[in-house]
């Protein structure tokens, strides 16, 4: 740590404050001394702990803590930016200086251009204004927000350097025809009065708030301490996470909330609040599953999003198997991509909810006995009643004809033994809900026409897979007979034979003819190609750097 002779003012509120440091965000913890070295410093805890170094400590003293025992570091002021205005970052993006523009010269093939006529943006008829990773910090003075973009119905703030509600409330409250605000990948304190600022976000229906480390329910630790080689303040806080049920008194109209990648665990009932909502996105949240279910206080919810939550079991104990429940009256859409999912008796719970047109729900390991993707696919449509649309695709008139006739022939073996036309059995109908549904919609199957499940063989889960090579146009698409349990990792080591690339440098994506247009990720070598639901006669796109 050396000495900087030249240090800018640093502003009295400075403990708390966000900051830029290239292109890195932080948020001021200390600012003073550090002994033995001279000058001012500010200690900061880095959004991204990588780019820390120590816990707030320096040679045995600790002067701040952190999240994160690695997210610290001393920085003299000269290396950040504690940011500017909101209209200060407008006038930098959406201002034209119309002189210097017209003493540039454009020159297409030799034959330079003259400028016959520029017109200025105007400002006050932005519908939007996009400052995405500019560095505001607050509103400027007060009123002018409103005389100069009295129109904006969707302002982006991600990756500010906002610090805490109130300004983000003075900015809005000058917004009143504010539909939507995108406020991820900042960091927010609550103010001790959340109900206080409703008026600032009266207007407000769509809300983004992905990777703020917020929490459902409130953690606080914080302390203050003050040593005499202090030149400002000290502030030894541990972490403060806003809580979202807190937050949401602020936002009494709101309808749709995006709170992904953040750090919410257990839900709690969202009591009073939210009662508007109608689309909820928690994925990448390490959610506790039992909790889940206090979301069904949420009387007007459309869309639940759960991806990439760790879910593995869902149960609606109000009713049994093959009845409606009464949680979840409005939900339409449910997307659980990615999760634990392996016991179809949680497709099973999902058919109770009254609503459920539209589900996903890939990347689960929901295997059927003959290890086929096709088929698993089909006794999700048998099971799911009322879905029309499945993992993105429409489930057509004749499909889910095919489905259901097959789950009736797949399983009619097992309905006999259970006792079949007189009476089956408590445990096959707990199993298999809709059956008796089916046989009354199609009639009881012919013993002849029962299907007897297929053994789980290599030779029944081979798929026919075609590599293309976007990037190479030279190279001719190979196609190759894989089995579904084939682990990505054993693929790549497959793709250097042909290619003789390195399998750490391969990419891999694919593409469903069901869904033409959509790319999909392949990015862990562990997993199989079953779990990522690639099917027979798929795309593999290879690309490598």
């Amino acid at each position: 740590m050396g000495a900087d002779q030249t240090e800018p003012e640093v502003p009295e509120d400075a403990v708390g404050r966000r900051v830029s440091c290239g292109m890195e965000r932080a948020t001021v913890r200390y600012v003073g001394a550090v002994p033995p070295t001279t000058g001012l410093w500010l200690g900061v805890e880095w959004d991204n702990p990588e780019r820390g170094k120590h816990d707030g400590s320096h040679e045995g003293v600790l002067y701040f803590t952190c999240r994160h025992p690695k997210g610290g570091s001393f920085v003299r002021p000269a290396k950040v930016s504690f940011g500017v205005d909101y209209l200060t970052a407008v006038l930098q993006v959406y201002q034209v200086d119309t002189e210097e523009v017209l003493r540039e010269e454009i020159s297409i093939s030799s034959k330079a251009l003259e400028w016959q006529r520029i017109e200025e943006r105007s400002l006050e008829s932005l519908p939007s204004v996009l400052l995405n990773r500019c560095e505001v910090n607050g509103p400027g003075a007060s009123g002018e927000i409103q005389r100069t973009t009295p129109n904006v119905r969707w302002l982006d703030l991600t990756g500010t350097l906002l610090c805490c509600w109130e300004d983000v409330a003075s900015i809005t409250q000058q917004l009143q025809q504010l539909e939507g605000l995108q406020l991820s990948y900042n960091r927010l304190r609550l103010p001790s009065d959340p109900s206080a600022y409703c008026q600032a976000f009266c207007s407000l229906r769509v809300l983004a708030l992905v990777g703020c480390e917020l929490t459902w329910s409130q953690v606080r630790v914080t302390g203050t301490a003050c040593k005499e080689e202090c030149s400002i303040c000290v502030s030894l806080t541990a972490f403060i996470s806003a809580q979202i049920l807190d937050a949401a008194l602020m936002w009494p109209q709101l309808e749709d909330l995006c709170v992904e990648e953040n750090a919410i665990t257990e839900l709690q009932r969202p009591d009073a609040v939210l009662q508007s909502l109608k689309s909820l996105s928690l994925s990448r949240n390490a959610l506790v599953q039992d909790s889940v279910l206090s979301l069904a206080a949420l009387p007007r919810l459309e869309h639940l999003k759960l991806s990439e939550t760790g879910l593995s079991a869902i149960r609606f104990e109000d009713v049994p198997p093959g009845n409606q429940t009464a949680m979840f009256p409005t939900l339409k859409i449910l997307n659980v991509d990615h999760n634990n999912i392996t016991e179809w008796s949680v497709v099973d719970e999902l058919a109770k909810l009254p609503s459920l047109v539209q589900f996903s729900c890939r990347g689960n390991r929901l295997v059927s006995s003959d290890g086929n993707v096709r088929t698993a696919n089909q006794l999700l449509i048998a099971k799911l009643g009322q879905v029309v649309i499945l993992n993105g695709c429409e489930i057509h008139a004749e499909d889910r004809r095919g489905a259901e006739l097959d789950y009736i022939k797949m399983f009619g073996e097992e309905w006999l033994k259970a006792g079949g036309q007189s009476q089956p059995s408590t445990q096959f109908t707990c199993q298999h809900p809709r059956y008796l549904s089916l046989i009354d919609k199609y009639g009881a199957p012919e013993e002849g026409e029962l299907k007897k499940p297929e053994p789980f063989a290599l030779k029944n889960q081979l798929l026919k897979i075609m590599f293309v090579f976007p990037d190479d146009a030279n190279r001719k698409p190979i196609e190759k007979k894989l089995p579904a349990s084939m682990v990505v990792q054993k693929v790549k080591g497959l793709l250097y034979r042909l290619l003789k690339v390195p399998a750490a440098d391969l990419k891999l994506t694919y593409t469903s003819p069901k869904m033409v247009g959509t790319e999909f990720e392949i990015d862990s070598d562990l997993k199989t190609l079953q779990f990522y639901s690639i099917e027979d006669g798929d795309q593999v796109l290879v690309r490598w750097s």
